[in-house]
């Protein structure tokens, strides 16, 4: 029996307006958990039929392909031929089949690719995939940024500019969208074109795909930094209360988020006795002692922390 919240033909329980199921697939029932009303019957079982304890296991018995993806020019819904040089027994192919398969692995991937976008997606989504493995950013992002070059291919507003600063630009528009908190000299540190590029570029993307962005929260850049800094875990929770008091008093808009964090971090550490530096801070936030010691003094002064740092 599996529990789930809500069901695609039926929102609410007729009886009791409950939106808690569950699906009993041994009797083929879709019953409400809060009233026992049986809602349908003779549901249809999608699972498979098979049993897997690990994800190596699902792997091995699943006999469906890898999933449509966009971080691959294709969709990944074309085929490959396997880079090793084993039959379907597992034995090697040697002589003249080797040199065969060889040949046959060579005009498959020229074939895969057919005209200029192809050669361009393959390029810019192989680009975007490097740097997001650079900064550890995980799948959704990397498909969430292949999907916003893409648009921009289509929309044919790739000319005249290089597809580094578009990928680039197209990862960080990712992590904005995300929560993840990545800023603009990270990804522009780990692709070919400077900051200001990224820029221009991100905000030429975002005015033309119409995307939303919410300002970035200098809350999202504490539990990073403290990691980096090893700080105890009072310290980045009273680093967030502060940076929450100063969200109420508008002491955050206009400031960039990196600075407020690192200086919320100073403060706390002070409050808890943490043996930090501005200079140390500075350098993990990868932002100058200048910045953290005018946000310092703008937090302390506005929140009335003084007394307490006395």
């Amino acid at each position: 029996m599996t529990a789930i919240k809500e069901s695609d033909n039926y929102k609410v329980c007729p009886e009791c307006g409950s939106t808690n199921f569950v699906q009993d697939y041994v009797r083929g029932e879709l019953v409400c958990s809060n009233c026992g009303l049986v809602i349908t019957e003779q549901i249809v079982d999608n699972r498979a039929e098979w049993r897997a304890f690990d994800k190596s296991q699902s792997d091995k018995r699943s006999r469906v392909g890898m999933p449509m993806t966009y971080t691959i020019h294709d969709k990944g819904l074309s085929t490959l031929i396997d880079y090793r040089n084993k039959d379907a027994k597992g034995k090697d192919i040697k002589g003249k089949q080797r040199e065969r398969l060889y040949r046959l692995r060579k005009w498959h991937r020229r074939l895969r690719i057919t005209d200029a976008t192809q050669r361009n997606l393959a390029f810019a989504l192989s680009e975007i995939d490097r740097m997001a493995s650079q900064l550890g950013l995980p799948k959704n992002v990397r498909e969430r940024a292949s999907l916003f070059y893409r648009k921009i291919v289509e929309m044919k507003l790739i000319r005249g500019r290089s597809m580094e600063s578009v990928a680039a630009a197209a990862l960080y528009a990712a992590c904005r969208i995300s929560n993840i908190p990545r800023t603009l000299p990270e990804i522009a540190s780990v692709s070919k074109v400077n900051k200001k590029e990224t820029a221009r570029i991100y905000r030429f993307m975002i005015r033309q795909l119409d995307i939303r962005i919410k300002p970035t929260s200098p809350a999202e850049f504490v539990s990073r930094l403290s990691s980096k800094l090893n700080i105890p875990t009072d310290v980045e929770v009273l680093a967030i209360d502060i940076i929450k008091q100063a969200k109420k008093n508008g002491l955050t808009s206009g400031r960039g988020p990196t600075g407020i964090a690192a200086a919320a971090l100073y403060i706390a550490s002070i409050l808890k006795n943490a043996q930090l530096t501005q200079k140390k801070i500075a350098e993990i936030a990868q932002v100058t002692e200048v910045t953290v010691r005018n946000r310092y003094k703008e937090l302390v002064n506005k929140l009335n922390l003084i007394p307490q740092l006395n």
